[in-house]
């Protein structure tokens, strides 16, 4: 039977993280994949359910968690009800929240212990995927969809003069019509560690298996992105897959219980990829 477990670790300066483990009883020791959202993402969002659901189903255990500072809190876990925490996220403070979830998984305190743990990482938390594959040795395989080449390309890059001078910036949500702050400790944060925070560099430095996915049609993160991903590691493996959007054919609230064909696309390829042996 597919099980779903909640859990709350401290993230990034102690604040806790909403996660969900989702399982076959049958199967409680399965391999253990990682699931990191994107930018104005949550665990929650979209179709995410129906892939951990997919995941579980053909042998993993799927765990996915909301970022410390990405908006939500874990009483409102698909609300952006926390724009002070969202507005002062930085990528570091991100790593931090990825280590601490690979901890959780790894050390055995409420979960069988995964002895090593595979990231699945869309959009910008595919770049903090990528990061944490090159620095951490626990991560076994890693596999990317529709992520950035750079954590600048999540904003126009004449914004960043006026960002700085004014010390804050406002993006707009499409979708729940907010105004999100970022504060432009962000921009520091990127200044502060321009070695670690180089995502291309960090590609270049990996060793472990690496599956690219990408879609032709992404308006948000183009193509050109997994191109230049694949350029700094040859060894991983691309995928471009014809027609798919940003989200792979998803999209929130997702009303419909079965996975768009893009996405059923994705998850057949990451299976094949975490399979091979």
């Amino acid at each position: 039977m597919i099980k779903k477990e909640i859990f709350s670790v401290p993230g990034a300066k102690g604040r806790n993280m909403l996660m969900d483990l989702t399982y076959d009883d049958a199967n409680p020791k399965a391999p253990l994949v990682i699931f990191a959202h994107g930018f104005k993402g949550f665990k929650d969002w979209g179709s995410h359910n129906l892939v951990a659901l997919y995941f579980a189903e053909n042998g993993y255990r799927y765990l996915k968690f909301n970022f410390s500072h990405n908006g939500t809190t874990p009483d409102k876990p698909i609300d952006f009800a926390d724009l002070i925490a969202f507005s002062e996220n930085t990528f570091t403070m991100e790593l931090d929240d990825l280590g601490a979830v690979i901890d959780f998984a790894c050390n055995g305190s409420a979960i069988h212990p995964a002895k090593g743990v595979n990231l699945i990482g869309h959009s910008m938390g595919g770049g903090i995927s990528i990061i944490k594959t090159a620095e951490d040795k626990r991560v076994n395989k890693l596999i990317t969809m529709a992520s950035i080449s750079s954590f600048r390309n999540l904003w126009p890059q004449n914004a960043e003069a006026q960002w700085k001078i004014q010390g804050i910036m406002y993006v707009h949500n499409s979708r729940t019509g907010q105004q999100m702050p970022l504060k432009s400790t962000l921009l520091d944060d990127l200044d502060a560690h321009p070695g670690r925070l180089n995502i291309i560099e960090k590609a270049a430095a990996i060793h472990q298996p690496w599956l690219i996915v990408h879609g032709d049609a992404d308006l948000g993160v183009p193509v050109s992105h997994a191109k230049e991903l694949k350029a700094a590691q040859p060894n991983a493996e691309l995928v471009i897959l014809p027609g798919a959007d940003h989200t792979f054919g998803s999209s929130h609230p997702y009303g419909n219980g079965v996975l768009p064909s893009p996405l059923m696309q994705f998850c057949i390829k990451a299976i094949q990829f975490l399979d091979q042996q």
